[in-house]
């Protein structure tokens, strides 16, 4: 199989558990939520996303023909920094393109894997660190992981409906746009009112890295 990827990168990641934790992110194009045009987004199922995934044109960017390329790629970027590797495979949605060949591929070079997704695909062999984050009106194909990652507020989503799925942690991750500063303290009062939730922040905007 081949991999078509907007960007490949190596930051800190910024949200959630693992947050601040050295990280390649491999950023596939293609989602099925939204076609990533401005001209879609009103008609999507999902219209906040603030991610560019069209085309295979960012830094690190391109077609992979196989497995074993991509995978070389990922290790490359990781640049020999000694340690634990990680790599978060997100997008648009990873999980149209992220298989079995793939994750064993950046295991083999010693790689933690972990995806985030919308939570709409099946899980493929090999991951080891699953975050999924709902949007109202895509049905759930995935009911448990390691985190759940909610951005809220969402017309339609109540954040009860999914405590009772198999995660170990959840999260409340404000949205961004122009009433970020209202749905930020709108998350914190609903975590104060649910202890369950945790709140999560886009820190890597905050500290201005990718």
């Amino acid at each position: 199989m081949s991999y078509a990827v907007k960007e490949l990168f190596k930051t800190l990641q910024g949200e959630g558990a693992q947050a601040g934790r050295a990280s390649v992110f491999c950023r596939f194009t293609g989602c099925n939520l939204w076609s990533g045009r401005e001209a879609d987004r009103d008609r999507a199922v999902c219209r906040f996303c603030d991610t560019d995934f069209v085309g295979t044109d960012g830094d690190g960017g391109g077609r992979f023909a196989d497995a074993e390329s991509l995978a070389a790629a990922i290790a490359a970027a990781w640049d020999g920094a000694p340690g634990p590797r990680y790599v978060v495979f997100t997008g648009g949605e990873p999980l149209l393109q992220l298989d079995a060949a793939l994750t064993a591929a950046v295991r083999a070079r010693g790689f933690e894997v972990a995806v985030e997704t919308n939570g709409t695909q099946a899980r493929p062999e090999g991951v080891d660190w699953l975050c999924v984050s709902p949007k109202a009106g895509a049905p759930l194909a995935l009911d448990g992981g390691d985190e759940l990652k909610l951005v809220y507020p969402q017309a339609g989503l109540d954040p009860s409906e999914f405590e009772r799925l198999d995660f170990r942690h959840f999260f409340l991750q404000p949205m961004d746009g122009p009433e970020q500063a209202k749905n930020v303290q709108a998350a914190i009062a609903y975590c104060l009112a649910h202890p369950r939730w945790r709140l999560s922040v886009q820190t890597h905007k905050i500290i201005g890295i990718r």
